[in-house]
């Protein structure tokens, strides 16, 4: 049904067809409590000076509220590319499994030839579910927020590690290291407030430059800790105690900002849109010689036979029925000045929003957090067919971009491993090794779609 705004007399003064427009002036009277939030809660980007004086213990924030593993999960969970690109990282570094083994020499070209371990207890042991959640929860941890803590579990003669346990970020901070390099880590599910008195529980912390030497030192001693932590950092931030995620530098660079808005923009867009196509301009000529008021006994008469002539009018040439459709007007022209009058004139409205132009903006704010986390983007189909970030997307390049992450992967793998290895070496197998399982894809010429390696 069309909407028209009559004049005085019952002249349309304004006609539009199944939508509408509207104009508001003024200014917004102050910034939203979403924005000043945001303002708010920065980044802390300088060296640990925030702290929380527990009871002997001088209680580092992490962030500037002491929040960041509650702040970057909010950032992560809520932008597509960086939570499924952090979860590329991680599945993709732990690979298939693990594997323990023995270095029984090298080849001439210097790669190993590994045996399997003679006792397979250390196989057991790394099959275990146990060790796979390990595995799953600090490689997590690790990638989403650059520290991971896993608490090691002894059994009652502290002679051998029964367990490995991954302290969930949310809920664990460092202390201030004392004069010999040591920490604390303390578990509270309070934070990121402070606890209180009997609200938390502290453990020490292994020497980070040589963990197995500061437990052999603990197990010598006579009050040997019944559980203490062990830390997974990535060095890369130069932060010692709470080290920043690599995604970060996406976060301060704003494409995660531009990823994010990109959606909304394109929510209000389809959702407020105007979806006018023509511009018809009738002349008020043309209804007084159409719709005289001589012939109408009151203006709402009037005005109802002209809505049931537009009415006509808009059902005649809108839908699917009606495409291509023409419609005819008439005019006349004054004889005394010769111009044209009750004309009609019909104007195509242009659509000066490209909506297109954003999902180019937004495939590139994709490919720069990808690049951030060191991630091919035609890996994950991200590749854009022409322009700056274009690639091809053919399976060469994917398992040529695939071999370069599991390449650049070995030093996060050496750290994830560090606990277990830890542990293995402490219950009495010195001499063992572990290695990744990889299925790296080939090409048909191979003879099969896949082959296993050892890394």
């Amino acid at each position: 049904m069309a909407d028209i705004l009559f004049g005085k007399s019952g002249a349309p003064l304004i006609i539009t067809g199944k939508s509408f427009f509207a104009a508001t002036n003024g200014s917004p009277s102050g910034i939203s409590e979403e924005t000043k939030k945001k303002i708010i809660q920065t980044v802390d980007t300088k060296t640990d000076q925030d702290f929380t004086q527990l009871t002997g213990i001088k209680l580092l924030s992490w962030g500037k509220n002491n929040d960041f593993p509650q702040w970057a999960d909010k950032i992560i969970t809520s932008t597509s590319v960086l939570n499924s690109g952090l979860k590329f990282i991680r599945n993709f570094t732990l690979g298939q499994g693990l594997m323990a083994c023995k270095v029984e020499s090298f080849d001439s070209d210097g790669n190993e030839i590994l045996i399997p371990y003679p006792d397979p207890k250390p196989q057991e042991i790394i099959n275990s579910r146990k060790i796979r959640r390990f595995q799953e929860l600090s490689a997590r941890d690790f990638f989403k927020f650059g520290s991971s803590a896993i608490q090691l579990l002894f059994n009652e003669k502290a002679d051998a590690i029964v367990g490995l346990n991954t302290l969930n970020a949310y809920f664990w901070r460092l202390s201030e290291r004392n004069e010999n390099g040591l920490e604390k880590c303390v578990i509270s599910g309070k934070f990121p407030d402070s606890p209180g008195k009997n609200e938390y529980e502290d453990l020490n912390v292994l020497l980070e430059y040589d963990p197995e030497l500061d437990l052999d030192i603990r197990k010598a001693g006579k009050n040997a800790d019944k559980s203490v932590v062990i830390m997974i950092r990535d060095s890369w931030s130069n932060r010692d105690t709470y080290s920043e995620p690599i995604w970060l530098s996406a976060y301060l660079a704003g494409w995660i900002d531009i990823a994010k808005e990109i959606p909304k923009y394109l929510q209000k867009v389809y959702k407020n849109q105007a979806t006018w196509k023509w511009h018809i301009q009738i002349p008020y000529s043309f209804w007084d010689k159409k719709f005289p008021e001589s012939e109408f006994d009151n203006t709402k008469d009037r005005e109802a036979a002209i809505q049931l002539f537009m009415d006509d009018i808009e059902e005649s040439l809108l839908g699917t029925k009606n495409a291509e459709k023409p419609i005819f007007t008439y005019y006349s022209v004054n004889e005394l000045n010769g111009k044209i009058e009750e004309e009609w004139k019909i104007t195509p409205l242009d659509n000066k929003s490209k909506e297109s132009d954003k999902l180019v903006t937004s495939a590139a704010a994709n490919s720069e957090i990808l690049f951030a986390l060191m991630i091919n983007p035609n890996v994950l189909g991200a590749g854009m067919p022409g322009g700056t970030y274009a690639g091809n997307q053919g399976g060469s390049n994917i398992r040529e971009a695939f071999l370069v992450n599991v390449a650049n992967a070995w030093v996060d793998r050496q750290n994830l491993l560090d606990p277990i290895e830890v542990m293995l070496r402490y219950n009495g197998y010195s001499d063992v090794a572990i290695r990744y399982r990889n299925t790296v894809l080939t090409t048909l010429d191979k003879g099969a779609g896949t082959k296993k390696t050892m890394s």
